[in-house]
């Protein structure tokens, strides 16, 4: 049975509209009017005649616009008109390779977006650095994982580190502006890729952890980094990760925050089939699928539920301190995964948003508590704040 997933002028209307017009995931950066009018052009040529790539190549095509009036005020010497409009740039390269990289066309987004954020937060005390950690994959894997390294300049070495990835179609790179929290607090931030996104060196799969193998290992040889306060932090299918790896690798984390991620029940038939009719028009299933190397409904629902958690055995294991921040309607991964994450092993910490959908945004446009609920326990954790 074939399910059907919203189409993108149902998407633009419910949901969409209203956070272009507020800066809003996934229209980051993106000037309303550029959104707007993309849409306008683009919605019919994507739900009437299936032209999904018009999506990426008018997003693409408004960006070089910006990317030449950053070069021209960089040429005069403005350091805010050149950041600002090379964000533009980025916004809407990101956009057009959203919501993952599976043509060649939203590859080639994707490598233009970086260019122009990295060029963006280069006006910045600190700006991001671009490592290269070693990676031991195994044959046809990569042999580094990538990942963006900021180190507040006034903070007492050594410093406590927050590592951050968020999911399927979040990468590294938009978590430079949603990570300053941390930066701001005198804390080093590591972004990263979660396995099957962006550049990790790895597909997603039952042992993907590993991947985290190789940042603490990076970690161990900085003194400038403390490797006893290392926190983490995963956000939608990035909290899958977050919750399975604040079991695996316990011994490492000080703390680890998993936000909006699933565990067990969101690898059942049910919940796929819920997520695919209330979550993106290219399909949740197809989407989550393409970085466990299965883009199909059908591929995916035979193989998600070698996901479980609960089924691998890692719920009832010891984990490192573990906050699970999530709404309560989230529409796309079910808020008792949770319930059975703190159901099982040790104590955790949580915090239900009760009119909150995914990540724990309020339905209502209320301001989203999920920061300052995740910075407080973080800092705390970390022992930066008392």
């Amino acid at each position: 049975m074939t399910i059907k997933s919203p189409t993108l002028a149902e998407t633009w209307q419910a949901k969409w509209q209203k956070h272009a017009q507020k800066d809003l995931y996934p229209f980051n950066f993106v000037p309303y009017e550029d959104a707007e009018r993309i849409m306008t052009k683009v919605i019919p040529l994507f739900d009437e005649q299936g032209d999904h790539d018009s999506y990426t190549r008018e997003f693409a095509a408004a960006a070089p616009r910006y990317e030449a009036l950053a070069q021209e005020a960089e040429a005069k010497g403005d350091k805010d008109a050149t950041r600002a409009n090379y964000l533009k740039a980025y916004g809407l390269y990101r956009t057009a390779r959203f919501p993952c990289m599976n043509t060649d066309g939203k590859r080639e987004a994707y490598k233009k977006s970086q260019g122009c954020v990295l060029k963006a937060w280069s006006f910045v005390e600190s700006p991001p650095e671009r490592i290269e950690m070693p990676f031991k994959g195994r044959p046809g894997e990569g042999d580094k994982v990538v990942a963006y390294l900021r180190l507040p300049k006034a903070a007492k070495k050594p410093m406590p580190v927050m590592i951050v990835w968020a999911g399927i179609d979040t990468f590294k790179e938009d978590n430079i502006h949603r990570s300053l929290m941390f930066f701001n607090e005198g804390i080093a931030t590591i972004l990263i890729d979660m396995p099957g996104t962006g550049d990790s060196p790895i597909k997603g799969s039952e042992d993907a952890e590993r991947q985290w193998d190789a940042i603490f290992d990076w970690i161990d040889t900085r003194s400038d980094l403390d490797a006893t306060r290392v926190g983490g932090w995963g956000g939608s299918f990035g909290g899958y990760w977050a919750t399975k790896v604040a079991h695996t690798h316990k011994d490492r984390f000080k703390g680890v925050i998993s936000q909006g991620g699933g565990a067990h029940l969101v690898f059942s038939a049910p919940e796929i089939e819920r997520a695919q009719k209330n979550g993106i028009p290219w399909g949740q299933s197809e989407t989550r699928g393409n970085a466990f190397g299965h883009p199909s409904h059908e591929g995916w629902l035979a193989y998600a539920p070698r996901l479980s958690l609960l089924d691998q055995g890692i719920l009832d294991k010891p984990s490192t301190s573990l906050l699970c921040v999530n709404g309560v309607k989230d529409p796309i991964t079910p808020i008792q995964d949770y319930y059975l994450v703190l159901e099982h092993g040790g104590p955790k910490e949580a915090r239900f948003v009760a009119n909150g959908a995914h990540m724990g945004r309020p339905m209502d446009g209320s301001p989203d508590p999920t920061d300052g609920i995740i910075l407080d326990w973080m800092t705390k954790k970390l022992g930066v704040r008392s």
